[in-house]
């Protein structure tokens, strides 16, 4: 069992989002300073790259993993090395261990993925997109969840948006 950072609760009510494919939040327009920070630190974790998705929508940005980045949980990627994708209003589809979707569903910051369970995915969700920075710092450390899931990594978020901070001073 692993010790993740307790989740706030998001304030307000859930968004509304597509209940099938493509499934994404709906009525949504992401602050743009908030999106270019998702994307900054997104593609600042080691061995994380930008492309284009290979299973989301025209836009959407994929967060592919380096070949050469060992692997822990290759059972929940589903093409190539993409283990998330950000869609153009900021959403997220991500995959978590099952125990840390429950509780960002129940903290109100996800949702299951329609084929979540089709694909036999448990922690398949969509993240929803974060509405200030104070949003991104949980959903960022969500993605990060993530990417230490897939890879069997232990990188704090803390650790990479101080190495931001420092390029940029």
């Amino acid at each position: 069992m692993t010790n993740y950072t307790e989740l706030s609760r998001r304030e307000g009510t859930r968004p509304p989002t597509t209940p099938w494919m493509p499934h994404m939040q709906i009525q949504v327009t992401p602050d743009p300073d908030v999106k270019a920070e998702l994307f900054r630190r997104s593609y600042s974790l080691p061995g994380v790259r930008n492309e284009p998705t290979r299973i989301s929508i025209p836009g959407a940005r994929a967060l592919w993993l380096s070949e050469n980045l060992p692997l822990a949980h290759e059972e929940v990627i589903l093409v190539g090395r993409e283990f998330a994708h950000i869609h153009p209003d900021g959403s997220l589809h991500v995959t978590l261990s099952p125990e840390r979707a429950r509780e960002a569903i129940e903290a109100a910051w996800a949702e299951v993925h329609p084929l979540a369970h089709q694909f036999g995915i448990e922690g398949m969700v969509l993240l929803y997109t974060p509405r200030d920075m104070q949003e991104l710092d949980v959903i960022f450390q969500l993605i990060v969840d993530s990417y230490n899931y897939v890879t069997g990594a232990s990188i704090q978020p803390d650790e990479i948006v101080k190495s931001l901070q420092e390029v940029n001073k």
